[in-house]
C-alpha cells in the first residue's frame, strides 16, 4: 500500500485547505485512515481518523468543530477539511493507515499504524 498526501500549501490565519491522502492497493476501504500532524520540535501528533466505513470519526481536541475528516473509498482517497487555520496548525501533516482486523474504529497513537504517507507541509501566516 502507497499513501501520497496533497493539499498542503502557505495560507492566511482564518483560511482555509482540504487536504487529500491517495491510497494505492485493494485493501484501503477496510481499513482506518488517521491524519497526524508533527511540527518543528515537536512530537508527531493525531489529528483526526476514520473508519472504514465512514461511520466513525474521532478528533483531536484542539481540532474540534475546525477540522472535517471524510472518505471516498471509491477513489481510495481520504480528505482532511481544515477551516479557520491558526499558525499553531503549521505542521506537516501525515495520512496514516490502520490494520487490518484488529483497529475498528481510530486511534490516536502513532505506533499502531500500518502504512504512512510522505507528508505535506501546511503553514499558516498570521
Amino acid at each position: 500500500v502507497q499513501l501520497q498526501a496533497s493539499g498542503g500549501g502557505l495560507v492566511q490565519a482564518g483560511g482555509s485547505l482540504r487536504l487529500s491522502c491517495a491510497a494505492s492497493g485493494r485493501t484501503f476501504s477496510s481499513r482506518v485512515t488517521s491524519w497526524f500532524r508533527q511540527a518543528p520540535g515537536k512530537e508527531r501528533e493525531f489529528v483526526a481518523g476514520i473508519s472504514w466505513s465512514g461511520s466513525s470519526t474521532l478528533y483531536a481536541d484542539s481540532v474540534k468543530g475546525q477540522f472535517t475528516i471524510s472518505r471516498d473509498n471509491a477513489k481510495n482517497t481520504v480528505y482532511l477539511q481544515m477551516n479557520s487555520l491558526k499558525p499553531e496548525d503549521t505542521a506537516v501533516y501525515y495520512c496514516a493507515l490502520g490494520p487490518i482486523g484488529t483497529m475498528w474504529r481510530p486511534r490516536n497513537e502513532p505506533a499502531e499504524y500500518d502504512y504512512w504517507g510522505q507528508g505535506t507541509q501546511v503553514t499558516v501566516s498570521s
